[in-house]
Order: C-alpha cells, then structure tokens, then sequence
C-alpha cells in the first residue's frame, strides 16, 4: 500500500472511493496485465476516505491494521520529475461523511476514535484535528503540484457531436434565475496585497475582540516574496437577511435552492449550508430550540441529520412536515427519496448542480417528483455572476446544440494550494465582534477587518511560481486552440493583483489575450461555442472547479469524459480521471440491481495520457506503443456504443470494460512496431472475440439481483471482485 513497493513504478493508480473504485476493481486487473507484458509497472496507492482515516490512526492500531500514509507519500512524489500519477475521483468528506465512514470502520474492527463533535480535553482536540485534516479537499491540493489543462479527447468531442445528448428547451418566461447577496460578502470585502522583499517571512492572524484581548488565531504562516495574499470576510447577518428576503420572494410554483461547495470549502460552505438550513426551518428551530440542543443537532449538517435525530417523536416530525410545507418548496437532490437540496451539505455541489439544472432548460425536480423553475441562490458575488449569466444567455438564445457547438478547455491555476481552495487552515467563524489582522513578521499589518459574532473570515493566498507557470500556460493552450480569455476581474481585489502579473507576460511574449471580468468571460465563451469555435477559459481555482463541469456537461453531456492534466511544475505527470459528484447514485444502484453505469471513459483517457507521459518523460518505446492502442480500444468503444447505459439488461460499466479490453488486445496485436507485443496479444485478442458470447452471458447472469460488498467506505476486496470480475472466462484469458 505503500510508496516502498517500489522506488519509482511506472504508472501509480490510486485507490479511491465510491463507483470510481468500484470500476477499478473490474479495469485495474486489465491494465496491470496488459502493461506487464510490455514491461511496465502499474502499482497503487490509497487516497480513499477509509484509507486515510486508517492511516492517520494507525499509530493506535494493531500491527495487522496498520497502514501507510500513502497521500502524504503521493505528495512528495509529485515534486519530482519521476511522477506518473494516475488519480480517480476521491471523497471530499463532508463531517456526516467522515462519520459515517468511521462508524463503518469501527464495526469492521477497526478500534478507531468516534469524532468528537464538541471536543473539549486536550485528547478530543487531538482526535478532531487528525480527523479534520481528512475532511474536505484534503487530496487535491496535496497532489496538485502543477496547473490544470482539461479538455475534451478528440474522440469524446467528435462522438458527442455525432450522439448529441438530450437539452431541456429554453424558455424567454423561465422564471429560474440566480440570487446572490446584496453586498457584505466575500468579494465587497476582499483585500488582497502582493507580499514585497521586505515582507517576505513569517506571519500570524490575530483577532482583537471589544474587550482589547489580543488572540492568534494562526501562527506559523510563511509568505514568499510575489505571493499574493487576501484576506476577506462575509458576514453572517447580511447573508441571514438576504435568505429571509429570498425565502420570502419565490414566486408561487419556483422550487427554492442553494448552491455551494460544502465538500471542496470545508470550513466554510457547511457554515454557509448551516445558515440556510437554520433561516429555512426558523420556526420549527425556534418552538423545539432546546429539544434540538439536547438531541446535539447542528444546523450544519442539514435536514437529513434532523430527521433522523427525530425519528421517532411524532410531535416533532408533525411540526418538521408542517414547517416545510409552510416554507417555498425545495429543489430535490433525489425526489424519489425525499432527498432536498436542504439534506446533506456534501449533496449541495454548485459545479454539478447548477449545471444539471441549465442543461435541463432551467428546469429542477420538486418534492412532488415534477420538474419546475428554480431559484438559485449561490450568496457570494465572485462566482455567482457566472451562472446569472449563463441562464440569461440562455433565455435570450435558447438551448445549445452540441452537434455544432466548440468545444471549451480550461487552464487553471490551482498549483501549491493556490487561492480559496487552500484556506481551509486560515478561515475562521468569528466568536465575537472585533478586529481580524494579518500581521508579517516585519510588524506591518497587511490586511484587517471589522467582524461581528458569527461573520466567516477567511485568508487565501497563491505562490508567485505558479502564477508564472499558469500564464505560460494559458498562452501555449491559446496558440494551440485560438480563442481565450483570462476571466479575472479588475474590480475584484484579488484579479487586480493578478493582472499585474498577467499584462506584462502578455507583453513580453507579444500575444493579446483578452482579460475579462466572469461575466463578460461567460457571455464571450457562450457566443464563441455556440458560433462552433473552441474556447480556452484561463481562470484561477475555483472557476477551473466550475467551468470544467458546466461547459462539458452542457457540450458533452458530462464531465467525467475530460481529459485532466496537471503539468506538475516539477516535470512530473498526473493524470484525472473526471467528476465523482454522481458516484453515490451509481453505488447505490449496483447494490440494488447489480448494474454500475459508472462510465470509465474518463479513466481511459487518463491512461492513455499515461503511457504517452511515460514514453516522452522515460524514453519508452512499448509505452508509446501502448498509449496509441488505448486511444484506438477508446475511440471504438465510443463508436460501436459499448459505453455504460442507465437500465439493467443494457450495457454496464464491465462489459465496456470487456470491449475496452478486446479492442485494446486487437489494436496491439495489430501493430507493426513491436513484433514481441503483437505475437503476445494475438492469441488474447483472438479468444476475447471467440468467446464474446459467454463473456457477455456471465457478466450480465445476475444482474437485476441485489450485491453485498461488504461496506461502503471500505468494502470488502473478495466480495468486490466477485461482484465485479463475475466472468471466469474473462478472467482466464486476462490472466
């Protein structure tokens, strides 16, 4: 499980969670025996949720259960040339999430620490900051050591454009529509200063309350010289009112919603999520406040936690049933089930949700399981914009055509922690009213701020390096594709200090590249696709997040078919496979039904990347040889319809993974470069044809039927296997 099983493996494939992992067990077994015969090495290392939760306690567990850190492993690898990183979706866990995942693992035998919700000896704060450190996107920026180049393969964009996927019509009267907070947010109150020679070194936030006390609220920070820093807050009685005021402006037949990042933002979206949770139930909370104390509900973890704290005493289900229905009703994350927008914080994924509901023609599900409008509140001005934007785009035009639209890549800049993504150590709920500074060790105060009780403070800050690495990026992807803008906006403090950094680059490598504000920078991507030119968006952290769900699934259909490279500023390679946001659905479907239509078309093209990183970065010939033959198996399982389909009785994710296979062992066996490889993969190729009919027959003998795997976070490895490697003659001639 460890980097030490080999010094430097060819090819390292992570061990994630969810559906991804579930795929794996079926593909991976395919992979390493394919790449061992050409002589290179295909190895794994766990970042999944359960393995890093086991390798953080391991110190505490018996020798037989102890396991390697193998993120942190992973995070020195990437700082070399020698990294060739294959990296599936993982969990960011939210809290109800990593519990869950505890609780499992301490019914497998695993004598873990429960997690202390309100931590007060020294020994629960331990505990909770072991477990803290898992929760959120706790892999990305440990493994992202480069800027992000994601784009769609050649072969995706031709068959989506062949294949086009379902839009929901647009309507000039669509009363759906974007909401976000009057001021008194993130983006009114950023400042943000480029740390100069002489304030280079450490530096500490404080906070002085009414009292004059002085508290540090983090010691340690190190700034380098060129580092841009921000600081920021939003306060928490402007967001309360503006939720208020929303609530009570949803028109009649408008579903009510909230978009937000409680998984990637994890110290501050739950906080976000929590406010809306606590304004929507207002009544309810207030008649049952201390019932609620007793029974240790926070708002924070949703109406799902509620429920189930409640379950049971029919007064207050009857009061719960009763406020909701007084209320506007919600978008649903799964109507079938009850499931609101309001239920899980770790549901509320912005880049997934807001994109369903504008490929869907403004359209969400409601609790009656009919589609309606929505209004969307995403509180924060940085982004909101975007998505305003595009749904008035589209009211005015109607829906998008992928048949003849561009395509739109993304440069983003998400190196070192770069941004908001990397504050979660530097945000803070105010416990009272006073004064947040930023202090350098040279005495100056960089940033400062007036909070009150209750407001979110944060401070965020990107490395000079990978701001010069992202631009020369983002000018190599535009001379490649044509069109591009930077989206930053010269009215928002933080883009400011970015484009003092970006205008003399552009100068001095003599190319115009416009710089745009995100809405403009929305308006200009729309019109330039649609006009059926390919785009390159150049934008910071989270817009990369963002953009690279909502333009591929508007122009593909998904965002699981992207290719996602990270140019690691080190020489190394590391390789996305695509987005998890659907993988629960998939889970829960193969534990029904046992049929997964998790597509690993993603995983791929990500392994194609792979071996061409391989054969350019080690000179390997057999690697090259390999990474053609995987884009030949990938472009036929395109064509001939093999991908994974929603229905059981149709095409599942292990008979692509079967047709990947064939079409693989055929392209190699077809191939003039390598006689060795050819004579090996002839005869496979031979009998993966020859025995086409009984493969197929036992991958699909039980589907329909329900499946234990042993566990959700960490499932049990010979009942996986069984479940998804169910074709003995597969197997046989696999090896």
């Amino acid at each position: 499980m460890s980097i030490a099983k080999t010094d430097t493996p060819d090819i390292i494939y992570t061990i994630v969670d969810e559906a991804p992992e579930l795929a794996s067990a079926s593909l991976l077994p395919i992979i390493q025996a394919y790449a061992g015969a050409a002589g290179i090495s295909v190895e794994t290392r766990n970042i999944s949720v359960a393995g890093r939760i086991l390798a953080a306690f391991s110190d505490l567990l018996p020798e037989g259960q102890r396991v390697a850190d193998d993120l942190a492993a992973l995070g020195d690898l990437v700082k070399t040339p020698e990294a060739n990183v294959i990296k599936l979706p993982n969990i960011s866990a939210s809290v109800p999430q990593l519990v869950a995942a505890i609780k499992e693992l301490q019914a497998q035998g695993f004598a873990l620490p429960d997690y202390p919700e309100d931590p007060a000896s020294d020994a629960d704060k331990a505990v909770r900051a072991r477990y803290d450190a898992i929760k959120g996107s706790a892999v990305n920026p440990v493994l992202r050591e480069g800027n992000s180049d994601r784009r769609a393969a050649k072969a995706v964009k031709a068959y989506a454009m062949a294949n086009p996927h379902r839009m929901g019509a647009w309507s000039v009267d669509s009363k759906t529509h974007v909401s976000a907070m009057p001021g008194n947010d993130f983006y009114a109150n950023e400042k943000s200063a480029t740390i100069s020679p002489v304030q280079a070194g450490a530096a500490k936030i404080t906070f002085t309350g009414t009292d004059g006390r002085e508290v540090v609220l983090k010691d340690g920070l190190t700034y380098k010289e060129g580092t841009i820093v921000d600081a920021t807050f939003l306060s928490a009685a402007t967001l309360r009112a503006f939720i208020r005021d929303e609530i009570a402006a949803t028109a009649p037949g408008v579903l009510f919603s909230v978009h937000l990042k409680a998984t990637m933002m994890k110290v501050s979206d739950p906080i976000l999520f929590g406010h809306f949770v606590s304004v929507y139930l207002e009544d309810f909370i207030a008649k049952h406040g201390r019932a609620l104390d007793d029974l240790g509900w926070n708002p924070n973890s949703g109406i799902g936690d509620l429920e189930a704290r409640i379950a049971g005493n029919a007064a207050m289900q009857a009061d719960l049933k009763a406020a909701l229905a007084a209320r506007p009703p919600l978008y649903m994350v799964n109507s079938d089930k009850g499931i609101s927008n309001l239920h899980v914080p770790s549901d509320v994924i912005i880049d997934a949700s807001m994109p369903a509901v504008i490929k869907a023609g403004g359209k969400g599900w409601g609790p009656d399981g009919g589609e309606a409008d929505v209004k969307c509140c995403i509180p924060d001005n940085c982004y909101a914009p975007v998505y305003d934007e595009t749904i008035s785009y589209f009211k005015a035009t109607g829906a998008l055509d992928p048949r003849t639209c561009g395509s739109v890549s993304n440069v983003g800049l998400m190196a070192q922690k770069a941004e908001e993504y990397g504050s979660h150590p530097t945000t803070f709920e105010m416990a009272g009213d006073g004064m947040v500074r930023i202090v350098l060790a040279n005495g100056d105060v960089l940033h400062e701020h007036q909070v009150a009780k209750g407001d979110i403070w944060r401070s965020a800050s990107v490395n000079k390096a990978p701001i010069i690495d992202w631009i020369a990026l983002g000018i190599q992807r535009t001379k490649a594709t044509g069109a591009a803008a930077f989206w930053l906006d010269e009215n928002r403090a933080h883009d400011a200090e970015i484009i003092a950094y970006v205008k003399p680059a552009l100068a001095k490598a003599g190319i115009d590249i416009p710089i745009m504000a995100p809405r403009e920078a929305t308006r200009f991507t729309l019109e330039t696709m649609r006009g059926g030119k390919d785009c390159v968006t150049i934008t910071g952290n989270v817009l990369r997040d963002y953009l690279t769900d909502l333009f591929p699934i508007l122009e593909l259909g998904t965002s699981a078919k992207m290719l996602s490279i990270v140019k690691l500023m080190q020489g190394g390679g590391l390789f996305e496979t695509g987005a998890g946001g659907s993988a629960p659905k998939h889970v829960q479907q193969l534990v029904e039904q046992n049929h997964l239509r998790w597509d690993s078309l993603g995983e791929f093209c990500a392994l194609g990347e792979s071996f061409n990183f391989l054969a350019d970065a080690r000179g390997k010939a057999s690697a090259a040889i390999m990474g053609r033959a995987v884009e030949a198996a990938t472009q036929k399982v395109l064509e001939n319809g093999n991908s994974p389909e929603r229905k059981v009785g149709t095409n599942d994710n292990r008979s692509s993974h079967y047709w990947f296979a064939r079409y693989w062992a055929e392209a190699l066996a077809a191939q003039s470069d390598d006689a060795a490889l050819a004579a090996h993969f002839a005869p496979i190729a031979a009998a993966l044809a020859d025995k086409e009919a009984a493969i197929l027959a036992e991958l699909k003998a039980n589907e329909g039927k329900p499946v234990d795997l042993g566990g959700y976070y960490h499932t049990d490895p010979v009942r996986t296997g069984a479940v998804m490697r169910p074709s003995a003659t597969l197997n046989a001639i696999i090896g």
